[in-house]
């Protein structure tokens, strides 16, 4: 088998999280500078075996596309022309830097360590995979 990569998009940065090669564990790996992820993810692929990206899908309550779904379609054409071996599915993410700022709290992360997004979209993209999953 092989990882499942799960990507947290956001305008500036970008969270992601990974599988273990057997896709039982979900933990997250890094945040990357959104500028700089296409080349992040080529060189990613090119040292680990990965099967799938999971991309999250930002939906508002009434379940229409949120505003940046825009950005995203674009991240997702270049990713698609960038490396086309690897198949692409969405995942809703709707709640998760919610959820993520929560279990910040929940694991006793002190205020400061809670104010560093980078680390929300690092969790933000571990929810997406585990909700891809464990459903």
């Amino acid at each position: 088998m092989a990882r499942i990569v799960a990507i947290d998009y956001g305008k500036k940065r970008t969270g992601i999280a990974v599988t273990d090669e057997l896709q039982l564990i979900a933990s997250g790996l890094t945040t990357v500078r959104t500028h700089d992820l296409i080349p992040f993810l080529k060189d990613y692929v090119a040292k680990e075996n990965v099967e799938l990206f999971l991309v999250g899908e930002p939906k508002q309550m009434n379940n229409e596309a949120s505003e940046s779904e825009v950005l995203i379609q674009e991240f997702i054409r270049l990713l698609t022309k960038a490396i086309p071996t690897i198949p692409i599915k969405r995942v809703d993410e709707r709640f998760t830097s919610k959820m993520a700022f929560q279990t910040m709290i929940d694991s006793g992360l002190k205020k400061k360590q809670r104010q560093n997004k980078g680390l929300i979209d690092e969790i933000s993209a571990t929810i997406i995979l585990q909700s891809y999953l464990y459903k």
